[in-house]
Order: structure tokens, then C-alpha cells, then sequence
């Protein structure tokens, strides 16, 4: 029987849940076994989990699991801990492409003997993603640019304030539609927005979001491999208001902006980076080196231009909308969840697992090599 535990989520505000009520119910029909983390954060309560059958534990007790049990989380695993993980865990790892922190990370799973199966690798046989968090990522961080940027024209002299997450997207939509009718009557125009990476999921989400706000398609500049092929930097995107990115690092680029462009006459004043490869080495928007939050959503880029730049580079964006976004994501990933009761004939899975030995043999965290494809594919 396969068993998976649900660890409770530790990074703040973070209220997704890598598996749903009804993703367990489907699992618990198909003979697993499902053990659920109590969690005051996730946008799931813990009665819903209950209903459909699953054992609920305190807290963090995951370390406690039976061994052979899959941990099964989304995000980081609680900071200030080195000790050895011994089990098997599926969640986005975030350290196979030299990310800050990816010795540290490797080094617990070598020492316990455990294995990661990184959720951000698993791909099907044309090496397309199973499942993300990219369309809601866009989603929400084209209406977290818009929102900047209203701010910027209603109240110039203030801090953009927190954020919090919102039931449904009708109601977020609703939200941001009605600041920018105020902000586009006090600055006389509607901003304009780019979109890079606007063919893949992520940007197809920030597209959407930008519409469904009442942004004229005129005033949406959809950039992809075409627009991009010949390398950057691209002055173009000094001409939009906001610049919203949405492309899957794989391998070092020219970098779309420098800081020394920042200083010129623009007319950008929102960035806002979805991808967030914030320490990344081959980071393509090298002008920022914080990663922001819902706390704290943007950070000023120190520019000699006296018209402000604001970065939004909160890396877990989805989270704006926490139920849709887990459900959608359940969705895609559910099928190859389902495969976990034959790993060994699964070649998603053993190419999982194959590519967390590979990191772990070479020592070292590098991307996959990619040097026979375009220069970057999509959320």
C-alpha cells in the first residue's frame, strides 16, 4: 500500500496544499493510504480531510513517519534544520539549478539516506511538465502589477501596503478592475503591460488576468520565442508601465534588462519577475537580489532615474488564490500520483529519482542540459 503524508506547509502565507480533500478521496478509493498534517494556514480545513477519510496528526510530526511513507509537501522544509532526512520526499526542492542554498539542501538527503522526487521535474515524454502552479503564478502576478501600479498613481507617496490571499479569482478580478478605473481617471491613460514567455501557461494566466481587467488587447505586448530570439537586452520593455516575466530558466541567457537601462528615460515602473530566479546565477533581470513577500510585496530598485521602480519577486505567487490554484494543479498531477503503485514500470518516477542521484553524484547543482533547445520554454 502506498502511503503518503501531508506535511503542513511552514513558509509564511503560504495556504496551498499539495494534496486536496477531493485529490485524497480519489487516492484513499484506489487503495492508498493518506496521512494529513494539522494546519491552521492551509485554505483546506482539516475537517475536509476527515470527511474523506484520512488520518489526521499534529503538526510537523512527519520526521516520525513510518519509513517507507512518501512526504509530500510544496514548498521549502522548515529553515534552521541540517539534521539527515531519511524518507522519500515529493515537493519543489529548489536546489537542481544552483538556487541559494542548494548544497545545504542536497546534503541533508545524501547524510539520511532519503531521495528527493522534485515536483518541478516531473515531465512526460515530450519533457513538458506533468504539473504547475504556472497559470495562477501569472494570474496573480499580473494583478499584483497592476495593483503596484494603481498604487503608484493614487497614492505616490506611500509604501504599497501587505497582501492577503482571496476566495476566487471573480473576486481578486473585481478588486483590481475597480483600483484601475480610479488610477487610469487620475493618470489619463490605461498602463501598458508586456508579457514575456506570453505562449506558455504562466503567461497565458498573466494575459488572461490583464484582459479580464478591462486592459485593451493594444495595451498587452504578448513577447515570445520569436520576439526574443535574437537576445536581449530589450529596450522595448523600458516602454511599457509594467513588465510582468514569465519564462523557465534553463541555462544562462543575455539578461532582458542591466540596471544602467533602468536609468534611462522609461516609462516602467513595475516589474514584476513570476519566475523568480532571484538567486540564480543566471538570473535574466539582474537589476534585484531580494525576493519580496505578501508581507513586504515590492522592493525599490536603486535607479539615477527619478521616476521609481518597484520589483515584486515573491517566488510562491499562486498562493493569491490558494483553493483554485491547488485544485488545478491536483488536477494534472493526480494521474501520475496514481502510478506511485507501480514506480518500477513508471518512467516519470524513475526518471525522478534518476535525476536527484544524478545532483547527488556530481556534487554539484547545475541545469539539465538543454544546449540543443531554445533559449528558454515556459512556466
Amino acid at each position: 500500500m502506498v502511503h503518503l503524508w501531508l506535511r503542513a506547509e511552514t513558509k509564511p502565507k503560504e495556504h496551498r496544499a499539495a494534496l486536496t480533500p477531493l485529490t485524497c478521496k480519489e487516492l484513499l478509493n484506489n487503495g492508498f493510504q493518506i496521512t494529513v498534517e494539522k494546519s491552521v494556514d492551509r485554505i483546506f480545513d482539516d475537517e475536509e480531510y476527515e470527511r474523506m477519510g484520512c488520518t489526521l496528526v499534529p503538526t510537523l510530526t512527519w520526521k516520525n513517519a513510518p519509513a517507507d511513507a512518501y512526504i509530500i509537501g510544496l514548498k521549502e522544509l522548515p529553515e534552521n534544520d541540517d539534521s539527515p532526512l531519511s524518507h522519500q520526499h515529493i515537493f519543489f526542492a529548489h536546489c537542481f539549478k544552483n538556487q541559494g542554498g542548494w548544497k545545504e539542501i542536497l546534503n541533508r538527503f545524501i547524510k539520511g539516506n532519503g531521495t528527493i522526487l522534485d515536483l518541478e521535474f516531473l515531465a512526460d515524454e515530450k519533457g513538458r511538465r506533468i504539473a504547475a502552479f504556472g497559470y495562477h503564478a501569472g494570474f496573480a502576478g499580473a494583478a499584483l502589477g497592476l495593483d503596484v501600479w494603481t498604487h503608484q498613481q493614487l497614492h505616490p507617496k506611500q509604501n504599497f501596503p501587505s497582501v492577503e490571499p482571496y476566495p476566487d479569482e471573480n473576486e481578486l478580478v473585481n478588486y483590481i478592475k475597480n483600483r484601475l478605473d480610479g488610477a487610469v481617471a487620475v493618470r489619463g491613460r490605461s498602463p501598458r503591460v508586456m508579457v514575456m514567455g506570453a505562449l506558455g501557461r504562466c503567461g497565458k494566466g498573466a494575459v488572461e488576468f490583464a484582459q479580464r481587467a478591462g486592459i485593451q488587447d493594444k495595451n498587452i505586448i504578448k513577447w515570445d520565442i520569436e520576439e526574443t530570439k535574437k537576445g536581449g537586452p530589450f529596450k522595448e520593455i523600458l516602454e511599457c508601465d509594467i513588465f510582468v516575466n514569465c519564462i523557465y530558466l534553463n541555462h544562462k541567457i543575455q539578461p532582458f534588462l542591466t540596471k544602467e537601462m533602468l536609468d534611462q528615460g522609461r516609462q516602467l515602473s513595475v516589474l514584476v519577475d513570476v519566475s523568480c530566479d532571484t538567486t540564480n546565477p543566471n538570473n535574466p533581470i539582474p537589476v534585484y537580489d531580494v525576493n519580496t513577500t505578501f508581507d513586504n510585496p515590492t522592493a525599490h530598485v536603486e535607479t539615477t532615474n527619478p521616476h521609481p521602480i518597484e520589483v515584486i519577486s515573491i517566488d510562491h505567487l499562486p498562493t493569491l488564490l490558494p483553493r483554485e490554484a491547488s485544485e488545478l494543479f491536483d488536477k494534472d498531477l493526480l494521474p501520475t500520483l496514481l502510478e506511485l503503485k507501480d514506480r518500477e514500470s513508471s518512467r516519470v518516477w524513475k526518471d525522478a529519482e534518476k535525476l536527484f542521484r544524478e545532483k547527488c553524484a556530481l556534487k554539484i547543482c547545475v541545469s539539465l542540459d538543454f544546449c540543443d533547445m531554445m533559449f528558454f520554454t515556459h512556466i
